[in-house]
């Protein structure tokens, strides 16, 4: 039985002295970082923490957010990690869904960690990365004041390992429930085709609270290689300096990354030790293929598509890229996948449009407490028992077998490589006075895959484009803040009344 954590436990049990992580100027082993885990467990248990507890990991990238999953997971607990720029209303509001037992996060985050601490009745435990106020405890002294024993394991195969939060088209979000035994063949899978070896050096600039840069640590663990964590892409030179110092080999992209790289001149850097790149998030122009195979020559592209239901569902094989530069591939190795009419449920046949449906041991276990939005996503298959995952999204396959993505049933926008829900967005210009109607769309961008518009009918003349960012920025993530204000007198309606967004496109 594989559980999650094991991850790391092999590889600190067959490589201790290896370079597991490297973060910034830290180096740490896979036997220091196992250490520093089973400390903060041991912490988390002591301090009240139990079997199936969720703990919020409220951190940047960071050696910090590393140990602090896989801590809580040999606490036998689940981890929900939550990107970092999340405001404190949104955060209020996981830490209330999810019951969290725990948190832990930085020392600007303090005051947010206690107020959550007294206005949530399950949340007993918070750790703080630097001085901790009375009631907290600090990172730092739990490793110095708890013993690196590991922890007794309770924890099955069946357990949840993480809740990761994602955004709906009813803008509240959701809690993927991600069981062990679902997020180890995910990971194996992947590995898999990936070809993936001890000595493969991963760099991941992505945040470990979006599911494709999590599974860049957990299956970089697991294969015993080594992780270069960087917190952003912010400055792209740090990175390509990086990647010929530590001799990187695998460079996970999404396509915004990759249209900020094919702008620039590359040539003064040396990216001769890459192997693969891999994408994912949402589908690279054949266009953009194109240009980074001419860029990186010697590194394999992996062309991907998945969702945080099921982590990943198909990749196209290297060797058909110059074939079929428009199709996202074929099902990871262990999987099956289809298109079925929306209405009807048949199965639908080459060229016909449909919903993607996906069956395997990576169909995660449903929406955390929401059975009904489960039961929308997650229907029965035919084995009894079995579960399918519908994926909202719209496919063509070819005679071939390869899929084609064709868009979304509903208006959720990637932008960035994240899902947004415009009606979240929504909600916070509503906040704003002076706004009487607003929608929320997403256009075609060559950069961030979609940008986001906002289209808003002001009480009047009195509302600017710089009130309406201003607001965005104080009440969203970052990558939710449009890119683009409209103003209108009206918005277009359908005959029941409601916003006719498909006019605004």
């Amino acid at each position: 039985m594989k559980l999650v954590h094991s991850f790391l436990e092999e590889s600190a049990a067959q490589t201790p002295d290896k370079t597991a992580l490297v973060c910034g100027e830290q180096r740490l082993t896979y036997a220091q970082i196992d250490a520093m885990a089973n400390r903060l467990a041991q912490a988390l248990l002591a301090n009240g923490v139990g079997r199936g507890d969720r703990v919020l990991l409220f951190l940047p990238n960071s050696v910090e957010l590393v140990v602090g999953i896989f801590a809580t997971l040999k606490a036998n607990a689940v981890f929900v990690p939550v990107n970092h720029s999340t405001k404190v209303d949104k955060l209020q509001f996981l830490a209330q869904d999810c019951r969290a037992a725990g948190i832990v996060t930085w020392q600007r985050q303090t005051q947010t960690a206690v107020s959550l601490q007294e206005s949530i009745p399950s949340l007993i435990t918070v750790v703080i990365v630097g001085d901790a106020p009375d009631g907290c405890m600090s990172f730092e002294a739990v490793q110095a004041d708890y013993e690196a024993e590991r922890p007794s394991c309770h924890t099955i195969d069946q357990d949840l390992a993480c809740l990761i939060y994602t955004s709906g088209s009813t803008g509240e979000p959701k809690g993927v429930m991600s069981a062990h035994n679902n997020v180890v063949f995910a990971a194996s899978s992947i590995i898999g085709y990936l070809q993936n070896q001890p000595d493969d050096i991963v760099l991941n600039l992505l945040p470990l609270s979006f599911d494709y840069g999590l599974y860049q640590l957990l299956m970089t663990f697991k294969f015993g290689g080594t992780l270069v964590l960087e917190r952003s892409f912010a400055y792209p030179a740090q990175i390509f300096k990086r990647i010929a110092a530590e001799k990187v080999t695998g460079f996970p992209l999404v396509p915004t990354i990759a249209a900020i790289l094919l702008q620039m001149d590359l040539s003064s850097y040396d990216f001769s030790s890459l192997r693969y790149i891999t994408n994912t998030a949402a589908a690279l122009s054949p266009s953009h293929i194109t240009a980074l195979k001419e860029k990186f020559p010697q590194a394999t592209l992996f062309s991907m598509y998945g969702l945080t239901e099921t982590k990943r569902t198909l990749y196209l094989p290297p060797e058909q890229l110059a074939k079929r530069p428009n199709s996202v591939g074929i099902p990871i190795p262990g999987t099956e996948a289809w298109v079925e009419d929306v209405e009807t449920g048949k199965r639908l046949g080459p060229g016909e449009i449909g919903e993607l449906v996906i069956r395997g041991s990576h169909v995660m276990r449903g929406y955390w407490e929401k059975p009904e939005k489960t039961a929308e996503r997650f229907r029965p298959g035919t084995i009894p028992g079995e579960r399918l995952c519908y994926s909202g999204d719209l496919f063509r396959v070819d005679s071939e077998g390869f899929f084609y993505f064709v868009g979304r049933k509903d208006d959720i926008i990637k932008s960035r490589g994240e899902k947004v829900a415009p009606k979240e967005i929504e909600n916070v210009l509503f906040s704003l006075s002076g706004v009487v109607e607003t929608a929320v769309i997403g256009i075609s961008d060559p950069v961030l895959g979609e940008a986001i518009k906002a289209f808003i009918v002001p009480k009047d003349d009195t509302l600017s484009e710089k009130d309406v960012l201003r607001h965005c920025r104080q009440h969203l993530e970052d990558f939710m803040v449009p890119q683009q204000i409209e103003f209108r007198d009206a918005l277009p309606k359908s005959s029941n009344g409601k916003i006719a967004k498909k006019e605004l496109r």
